[in-house]
């Protein structure tokens, strides 16, 4: 039985979604923190892990049921690479989900095959969630065109990998438009 967990990085709630913010959709705190409870809950029974600089956050977790890895990283890329490397130790497998996605249902009982699996977000360019082996040498790199950073990195390791484009999990929430039904 593989061993496994779910990180979950979270940016604090009053700063989130600075995209949203600008296309004026109304009260995005509230509806960041909504999101993120919708990853938390549909990542049970599996184990999870959240990763926030925020104070706010880190206590959200708590409540909810979530272990915390406070980061002082200076972005995402830092944050998720630091936890990876940390908690590689612990765990055969991370599951590294995004707290802004829009149909989380599903997320704690599907079950991953070996190597590395990328979902790709509904443009096709971004990750939503990453599936990975721990101990490798695997380099993050969240922005644009995530995805075909991370099928190089998997490339350059030479570990097996897959995409996924079609699940669920392909919703995230970034822009205005992605509030429309999907």
């Amino acid at each position: 039985m593989v061993n496994d967990v779910f990180v979950v990085p979270i940016k604090s709630f009053d700063v989130a979604k600075e995209r949203l913010r600008r296309g004026g959709v109304p009260d995005v705190t509230s509806l960041a923190r909504e999101l993120a409870l919708g990853v938390l809950e549909n990542c049970s029974p599996r184990h999870v892990i959240v990763i926030s600089e925020s104070s706010d956050v880190t206590n959200f977790a708590r409540d909810n049921g979530a272990e915390v890895v406070e980061s002082t990283a200076s972005g995402l890329n830092e944050a998720v690479q630091g936890a990876y490397e940390g908690l590689s130790a612990r765990y055969d497998r991370l599951i590294i989900v995004h707290g802004d996605l829009r149909y989380p249902e599903g997320l704690g009982t599907f079950m991953p095959l070996p190597g590395i699996t990328l979902f790709a977000d509904h443009h096709g360019s971004g990750t939503n969630v990453i599936v990975i082996p721990s101990g490798l040498d695997f380099h993050f790199a969240y922005g644009t065109n995530s995805l075909r950073h991370h099928v190089a990195e998997a490339e350059r390791l030479n570990a097996p990998y897959r995409v996924v484009a079609t699940s669920p999990w392909r919703f995230d929430v970034d822009e205005p438009s992605d509030l429309n039904d999907a």
